[in-house]
């Protein structure tokens, strides 16, 4: 890319990011219709908001659905807090809700309602930050906080100021690594400039504790979306021209280390149609959780069907009705979320130590042999005390 390439993408991204701030400052004062497509919430957690917060909310999708009691959960792109909101009332006392926006309006809106909220549901358990969403470690209330008595004034101030962000981010991040149980975002992520998107699912990776999961909804497109309409900055605010074709939407997810990657909710008909193009919204929902060693314990995975075989993300086949050996970490994988309905578990006999445990490549989709799993001096003869499957018995 040339440097006046290189000019022309960073102007482009000022101007996306100068359109979103603008329009979403606004809608924070004035509902803006055009913002969101119609979502169907829960009556029971929106008794207690303001009736401002309803009306001034913006999405495509209802994420909260799948938070559980006692989780932490983070929203990306909180806006007026209406999410937040709802979370926290599912999540109850023990739980936590972190809502992050860079929009200092919507920030405003979502912080005047805390103490009357957190009155009404009996609990005070949502915190809201300023910062962006591909740079989740940045405080800016913190970095906005040590410019006003260390203001910027010449390129060493600036060079000093980008080590004290450096440091925040390191010494003290916003959200910290491995800290969150669910990530949530509501329709914002297309609002991200393509340039930072891997850097933004780089960093839903990073705050998720092991075992945990996004679930986001988002607007997607069916087809490449022109340069024409990206470089249309009401067009981009309005959660047009940066819209994720469907399937790279889902590769964002994998590409970040996810797995599990699925979509929970499709939008049937089109939410907006452009030159032929259509846009609808997805929720989507992925786990984090592949790292580590792989280490043989002598287990098997027996897919129950219905498909011949599948294979997922890393490349293990399981085939229908076939012990297919896998290592610990893949066997815990597929016999939790949301593997566990797909699959039979077949564990060992006799567990292994894991000091004697050794590494294994479960892409080789070997057949594990029975005698492993039950030990090869296993010769036991077990015979029902009474034909179970006579008339009048009880069936085994």
């Amino acid at each position: 890319m040339s440097l006046v390439e290189i000019d022309a993408a960073e102007a482009q991204g000022l101007n996306v990011e100068q359109a979103v701030r603008e329009r979403y400052s606004a809608a924070s004062k004035e509902r803006v219709p055009a913002l969101c497509c119609p979502v169907n919430y829960e009556k029971q957690y929106l008794e207690v908001l303001p009736q401002e917060l309803i009306d001034r909310d913006y999405g495509c999708g209802d994420p909260s659905k799948y938070v559980h009691e006692g989780e932490t959960v983070l929203d990306l792109g909180s806006g007026g807090g209406k999410i937040c909101y709802i979370a926290a009332q599912i999540v109850g006392p023990q739980g936590r809700v972190l809502g992050v926006d860079m929009n200092d309006d919507m920030l405003e809106l979502a912080r005047k309602y805390q103490g009357e909220i957190s009155e009404r549901i009996g609990w005070n358990n949502v915190e809201f930050f300023k910062g962006k969403i591909q740079d989740l470690a940045l405080d800016h209330d913190r970095l906005a906080a040590h410019l006003k008595s260390h203001p910027i004034a010449d390129t060493e101030s600036w060079a000093r100021a980008e080590q004290f962000a450096d440091k925040l981010r390191i010494e003290e991040p916003m959200i910290a690594s491995d800290s969150v149980d669910v990530v949530l975002s509501n329709c914002v992520l297309n609002l991200v400039d393509p340039i930072a998107r891997e850097e933004l699912f780089a960093e839903i990776h990073r705050v998720l504790r092991r075992g945990g999961r996004a679930v986001i909804s988002d607007i997607v497109c069916d087809e490449i979306v022109p340069e024409h309409l990206k470089n249309n900055p009401e067009l981009w605010s309005g959660c047009i021209s940066g819209a994720f074709v469907e399937h790279e939407f889902l590769q964002e997810f994998e590409r970040a280390g996810l797995y599990g990657v699925e979509i929970i909710v499709r939008q049937e008909e089109p939410w907006a149609t452009i030159e032929g193009i259509e846009f609808r919204s997805i929720t989507v929902r992925a786990f984090k959780g592949k790292e580590g060693p792989c280490l043989d314990h002598h287990q098997a995975i027996v897919y129950r069907g219905p498909w011949k075989s599948v294979t997922d993300d890393d490349g293990h086949v399981l085939r229908r009705g076939v012990r297919t050996a896998v290592c610990e970490k893949t066997f815990d994988i597929y016999t939790s979320q949301p593997y566990a309905d797909e699959v039979i578990a077949v564990p060992p006999h006799h567990p292994v130590d894991p000091k004697d445990a050794q590494p294994y490549d479960c892409r080789r989709n070997a057949v594990r042999d029975p005698r492993q799993t039950k030990g090869l001096d296993f010769n036991a003869t077990l015979l029902p005390e009474s034909n179970c499957c006579a008339p009048e018995g009880d069936c085994c």
